[in-house]
């Protein structure tokens, strides 16, 4: 069973940055893909993005593009989502979950999440 914590969440400014931090369990970690997905009050959870088994290759939402990336370090079963240039519009809770094939959009087809971590942008 996989067991997933985020943490690196918190307040800033608009134009600011975070590094979110998932902290994976297991010593198959890099046998998944990872993603993550955000959910703002009321809306749907958003796919964010997604990088393969040995973080070669990656898969953006548009919006994201350019100003978020996504990275992993497998020898400490864990993932990071760098975000730059951060806009009030990606104020939301933000999760990190094993992926069941690489830039699988849908959070209906992840089994493995963690509790997520806040993210508020203001302007």
């Amino acid at each position: 069973q996989v067991q997933l914590v985020e943490s690196g969440g918190g307040l800033v400014q608009a134009g600011g940055s975070l590094r979110l931090t998932c902290a994976a369990s297991g010593r198959t970690f890099s046998s998944y893909p990872m993603g993550w997905f955000r959910q703002a009050p009321g809306k749907d959870r958003e796919f964010v993005g997604e990088t393969t088994r040995s973080g070669d290759k990656t898969c953006y939402l548009d919006s994201v593009k350019g100003r978020f990336t996504i990275s992993r370090d497998n020898a400490k079963n864990t993932v990071y989502l760098q975000m730059n240039s951060l806009k009030p519009e990606d104020t939301a809770v933000y999760y990190c979950a094993a992926a069941p094939y690489h830039c699988a959009t849908n959070f209906r087809e992840y089994v493995y999440w963690g509790k997520g971590t806040q993210v508020t942008v203001s302007s």
